[in-house]
């Protein structure tokens, strides 16, 4: 019989210890008396973030080699991680609410990224684009964490060591395994109060690009340098456009259709030199493994004293999660084509109207 106090071998006095309570109704941690530091119940959260930070550091290989970061494994692997371990370091302590089980790996996740971000071992643009599909993955590991904790009334290190090695395996092995191709093509239409001539002379022959004529496209609202101009020349038998764009990003755009005033084709022609280094996050760099741009086109259709320019743009994705970063991409290329018309057309109208006697 235990003594008027209950004893020192109570199970009262662990939580997680089997008890006659329901299955579903675990012993709760009594509060703790006495005033805390401001966020010192947090602690678990910079914990948690900190494992997602030491898994980047080692997913640090080359693209299409192991240990890349954009490997699957680690793309979905380290959010699960990080919330995993948040939430099974804060039930060490105490119980913690479903609410806590969500929203602290969601935060942890953001720290995590923002710890790369300081490091410089990421980009803003592909920080700014994972950052969503982190934060919930991050939170619905959490949950699942935190319903294994209630269900076996005690936080299974177990289960973590297994979320933590399934990646570092992954990671070895998963580059072997060829990535899908995803060619999608986005198609974008306005009409311009101008005729085709003065939609083709912008269209072929663009300068002096000023940044608020174009920074409204979310491509270059993350980080994507600003294009400064697009000149025309016709050299060795072929109609080019030169790209120039900030922080040195230059390449060429090489006409495979041309019927002039009516439609364009262009390929895109890259050089060693056309993304100088920390230029563009190599994840997202054009023409490299995982994103290019196969050709874009425009089509000039007289429409009573105005045109109809239809224009559209091919491009590839190429990751082992093409299901995630195949829509963020047809998100950014149709907001790309939208304010890129929108600047051809604002360029011909006000020609036009300047020509005008």
């Amino acid at each position: 019989m235990p003594g008027p106090c209950g004893g020192g071998l109570n199970n009262m006095d662990n939580p997680y210890a089997p008890s006659h309570a329901p299955m579903n109704e675990p012993p709760l941690r009594e509060q703790r008396g006495g005033r805390r530091l401001p966020f010192s119940g947090w602690w678990p959260v910079g914990f948690g973030g900190l494992a997602g930070l030491l898994l980047r550091l080692i997913f640090w290989g080359l693209p299409g080699e192991a240990y890349s970061a954009m490997l699957g494994s680690f793309i979905m692997g380290s959010p699960i991680l990080v919330g995993a371990v948040t939430v099974y370091l804060a039930e060490l302590v105490e119980r913690r609410t479903w609410t806590y089980y969500f929203t602290a790996p969601m935060v942890a996740t953001a720290l995590y990224v923002v710890g790369s971000l300081a490091l410089m071992i990421e980009g803003w643009i592909c920080a700014i684009v994972i950052i969503p599909m982190f934060a919930l993955l991050g939170g619905v590991s959490g949950l699942a964490m935190g319903a294994i904790c209630r269900m076996t009334h005690w936080p299974r290190q177990q289960v973590v060591s297994c979320i933590a090695v399934l990646p570092l395996l992954g990671g070895a092995f998963e580059h072997r395994v060829p990535s899908a191709d995803r060619v999608r093509t986005q198609t974008r239409e306005m009409f311009v109060a101008a005729p085709p001539e003065a939609v083709w002379r912008e269209l072929v022959d663009t300068h002096d690009i000023r940044p608020g004529e174009v920074e409204s496209a979310w491509m270059y609202r993350i980080g994507v340098p600003l294009p400064s101009a697009g000149t025309g020349e016709f050299r060795d038998g072929e109609h080019l456009r030169h790209i120039t764009m900030g922080r040195g990003v230059k390449f060429d755009q090489v006409a495979v259709e041309w019927q002039e005033n009516q439609r364009v084709s262009w390929r895109y022609r890259f050089s060693e030199d056309s993304f100088p280094p920390g230029a563009l996050d190599d994840h997202v760099r054009i023409g490299g493994q995982y994103f290019d741009v196969v050709g874009s086109s425009f089509e000039l259709t007289p429409e009573g004293a105005g045109t109809r320019v239809t224009t559209n743009m091919r491009y590839r994705v190429s990751t082992h999660f093409n299901w995630y970063a195949g829509p963020v991409a047809d998100l950014l290329v149709g907001d790309f084509l939208e304010t890129i018309l929108g600047f051809y057309g604002r360029r011909a109208e006000e020609s036009q109207e300047a020509a005008s006697p």
